[in-house]
């Protein structure tokens, strides 16, 4: 802030002793002669005893004046405000000792007191135009540039050649456009937008509380707690009474999930000012969304999994702008979905949590979960590559691996999904499903089938094969479980490999039961079962009755 000027040494006109007039009391006598009274003349000396005092008065506050000028200077200001009340407590009457001693309040950010000395000088001379100066910025500095604008406009009016004051005005609307282009911009909820705004209106009042706070709150609102809970605490440093900043601080700590303390902060605000409304509804909010959270945790630990994703449902409705808490409750309600199988809305709940804190671990760990349960490896090893390098632990490094284990094998043959069995089928369901996925797809079957149709059937037939080939046997299976590469397998996915030999064992070589087995069509040993040829060597019939 820049200096304020204060008054210099010259006596204003309002300080000098006041012509007092007294009666003369002179007698015409006749005689043309003079009689003074005794009693005018008393009169006389205590006047003069009076404008004697009066004067040393002047005096003595002139030279405090000129004292409290030098402190000023040196920017002693609390000196100077002693010695320019000693001035004003021998002349009260004197406008420039008032606007000095604003001057010194303004320096030290005491506005409030700099208003009221400042509105003093103009009671006193309604002239005084420093006076209206300084009134107009102790206005703008508390926030109030619509006020401020009238005063500056008042001197205009006194001096409409005032250059400075015309500037003065203009920063004083800037300010004020500002102020209400933010307030707007915080009733529709673009707080980055009021920011900016607030930013604007301290580059003019950089020592405006209410600004300060307006943009602490707005700070709060978009989560940034740190920014904003230093703000004011700076203010509640200087004024530890300050309702409106120690309603943001509890803001800051319930939107960090601090609810204890928000609770305390929002409690003194409400004994100090009962009527503050945004500390009402912020206490409500919290007491709600705490209340929400825990019946939501009882029932799910109760097993009661619905009535806890409703509540938790519930929960997320009371505070959109509470990103810390919300993202805990998208995590439970997703901790909910999985434990009912609902994995999709797991996912979606998971993802929101995590827009909402970018390093949410938890809800990591349980999305890559739901995504390796629904077969979504590549999206799984992401997250699990993303928690590794959060927190880089064996368990992270094993669950890493195994996704990526599972990402492997998933882009082979699933030999379980080919026979239709779960992966923890036994040895007889695994014969069970052969047997009719082999029957169901023999080329002899689709022997009337097109061409295409005929070649998609022994895809198919020769795919079965291969699964209860390996399935079948013990070993295999637990290699094909481990994933390991395909290569490296004694099994039937070689060159050579013939599913009709795995058919002619499974099935035997004659008739089982109401079976009997036919290759028709010309072709010799050899001649395969696209050409029509008996697959399973001379001798062997059989035909689907």
């Amino acid at each position: 802030m820049s200096s304020e000027e204060v008054e210099n040494m010259e006596t204003e006109a309002d300080c000098e002793p006041s012509s007092v007039g007294f009666d003369g009391g002179v007698t015409g006598m006749p005689n043309g002669t003079v009689e003074t009274s005794p009693v005018n003349e008393a009169k006389k000396i205590v006047l003069d005893n009076e404008e004697d005092q009066e004067s040393i008065r002047v005096k003595k506050a002139e030279a405090k004046k000129s004292q409290g000028n030098t402190q000023y200077t040196r920017k002693n200001y609390k000196d100077a405000i002693k010695l320019y009340d000693e001035a004003i407590e021998l002349c009260p009457t004197c406008a420039s000792y008032y606007s000095n001693r604003a001057a010194c309040y303004i320096m030290l950010g005491k506005f409030l007191e700099g208003l009221e000395d400042a509105r003093q000088t103009t009671r006193i001379d309604p002239n005084f135009l420093k006076g209206y100066m300084r009134e107009a910025k102790c206005l703008l500095m508390m926030g109030d540039p619509s006020q401020a604008i009238s005063t500056y406009q008042k001197v205009l009016q006194l001096d409409p050649n005032n250059q400075s004051v015309a500037d003065e005005l203009k920063v004083a609307q800037s300010v004020h456009h500002f102020e209400t282009q933010a307030e707007g911009d915080m009733k529709k909820g673009d707080f980055r937008r009021a920011v900016f705004c607030l930013d604007r209106a301290l580059d003019h009042a950089p020592q405006c509380t209410k600004f300060k706070i307006k943009k602490a709150e707005a700070l709060a609102l978009l989560g940034r707690h740190t920014e904003a809970h230093d703000v004011v605490s700076n203010i509640l440093h200087i004024d530890n009474m300050n309702v409106d900043a120690m309603y943001v601080r509890g803001l800051c700590l319930y939107y960090q999930d601090n609810l204890d303390k928000a609770f305390a902060h929002f409690q003194q605000v409400l004994r100090l000012s009962p009527d503050h409304e945004k500390a009402k509804v912020a206490f409500r909010k919290a007491k709600s969304l705490r209340a929400k959270k825990e019946e939501g945790n009882s029932a799910f630990k109760a097993g009661r999994y619905q009535e806890a994703y409703d509540l938790y449902s519930e929960a997320l409705r009371i505070d959109p702008h509470n990103v810390f808490i919300n993202s805990k409750l998208y995590n439970n309600r997703a901790t909910v979905g999985a434990k009912v199988n609902k994995l999709d809305q797991a996912i979606q709940d998971c993802t929101e949590a995590i827009k909402l804190d970018d390093n949410y671990l938890k809800a990591y760990l349980r999305r890559a979960k739901c995504y390796m349960d629904t077969e979504q490896y590549e999206e799984a090893v992401r997250d699990y590559e993303k928690v590794f390098n959060m927190e880089r632990t064996r368990e992270h490094k094993q669950l890493l691996s195994n996704a990526k284990l599972e990402l492997k094998k998933s882009k082979r043959k699933d030999y379980y999904k080919i026979l239709g069995v779960r992966k923890d089928a036994s040895d007889d369901e695994i014969k069970k499903a052969y047997k009719k996925k082999a029957l169901e797809t023999h080329p002899d079957r689709h022997s009337n089938a097109t061409p295409e149709e005929k070649a998609e059937q022994e895809m198919k037939f020769k795919e079965i094969g291969e699964a209860y080939a390996t399935l079948s046997d013990s070993k295999k299976r637990v290699r094909y479980d481990n994933g390991q590469d395909i290569d490296d397998m004694d099994s039937p996915f070689s060159h050579d490999f013939d599913p009709n030999t795995i058919f002619q064992a499974f099935f035997g070589g004659g008739g089982h039961g109401g079976q009997h087995f036919s290759f028709g069509g010309p072709g010799g040993p050899g001649g395969g079962m696209g050409a029509g040829g008996n697959p399973f060597g001379p001798g062997f019939t059989f035909q689907f009755g």
